[in-house]
């Protein structure tokens, strides 16, 4: 296990820092070649200078810039889902909040093409409070529909989230509204959201309070299934990411933001209550502030054989984890 012991617990310590972007890391997300694994990638967003000038930046394992989309007006959250329905093909793509432009941006991967005639425009109909933040996509195994859950900067106390569904028409992927739903608290903002498509969840960081997790689909109803990790960490819930050690079992993993931590959570509920989430390790890492986390379960390299945990920190670098050291002897 790789780790370094401090006077008050063991840190987590990454195989990889990727170079710098240019200014301000947030979030990650992880695209697996299934063709090579090796040749995975890792895409970070960089939320741009003081006139929220940023990027896209796509790294490969060993942390090197590999690509950049440059001239973002400050690119927020990123997610990736695979098998996309474009033009006769199925594609893999990566979508990004552009929070000046109020906007969501789609992009072809592993190419990084942008196939969104400029964005999606996203919280639509007199609303001034716009400006998005998060985003998750939804894929359920079922469907061949991918669906996209945004949050934003600042909203109201319900209805805070949006859902969209994605479609291509005209050679460009589009964006249909749905439903609002999910609650908010009005006490910071919501940025960080996750999707387990197999169980057909959403969880979204409603900061200085807790976890909120609502059915993702679309038909479901407006209900919040639970509230947790209301006590567990010293300021800032923030990135959401999910570990799967099956379809229906795994961890929960957050960032307790303010600590330089991660505080996991099991998946899976009890049998009395699927919505129970027990608190279950907490994990401290080399990272600072991390906003924006992600993870895999897919063996990738020999630094990687049981998955990759990847997390922004906030000294403009994403570290690579190899997963047996979050994991340690607790976890699986």
């Amino acid at each position: 296990m790789k780790e370094a012991k401090t006077e008050e617990h063991s840190l987590a310590l990454p195989e990889v820092i990727t170079q710098r972007v240019a200014n301000d890391t947030d979030d990650p997300a992880i695209w697996i070649n299934e063709k090579d694994q090796s040749k995975s990638l890792i895409i970070g967003t960089d939320k741009g200078n003081d006139q929220g000038i940023g990027a896209l930046y796509v790294f490969n394992l060993e942390g090197e810039i590999v690509h950049t989309v440059d001239s973002l007006l400050r690119p927020n959250n990123i997610d990736i889902t695979y098998d996309f329905e474009f033009d006769g093909q199925l594609i893999d793509i990566a979508v990004c909040t552009e929070r000046i432009k109020n906007c969501l941006r789609v992009f072809k991967l592993p190419e990084m093409t942008a196939i969104d005639e400029g964005g999606i425009p996203v919280f639509e109909g007199g609303d001034s409070l716009r400006a998005p933040m998060g985003i998750a996509l939804y894929s359920p195994p079922s469907e061949s529909t991918v669906y996209a859950i945004a949050s934003r900067k600042s909203g109201p106390v319900s209805g805070y989230l949006t859902q969209y569904e994605l479609y291509t028409e005209k050679g460009q992927v589009k964006g249909k509204w749905l439903r609002n739903f999910g609650k908010f608290s009005g006490v910071k903002e919501i940025e960080a959201i996750a999707v387990d498509n197999e169980l057909g969840y959403v969880y979204y960081a409603d900061e200085n309070v807790g976890i909120r997790k609502y059915y993702a689909h679309p038909d479901s109803s407006d209900q919040e299934l639970a509230l947790f990790g209301t006590k567990d960490f010293a300021g800032d819930q923030e990135g959401i990411s999910i570990y799967k050690t099956s379809d229906s079992t795994g961890y929960l993993l957050i960032s307790d933001q303010k600590a330089n931590a991660f505080q996991v959570y099991s998946r899976e509920g009890t049998a009395e209550n699927p919505h129970l989430h027990k608190h279950l390790k907490t994990v401290f890492t080399s990272t600072l502030e991390s906003d924006g986390s992600e993870v895999t379960n897919m063996p990738l390299t020999t630094n990687f054989p049981k998955g990759l945990f990847v997390a922004m920190s906030d000294d403009g670098t994403f570290h690579y984890y190899n997963w047996q050291d979050i994991a340690g002897i607790e976890l699986r």
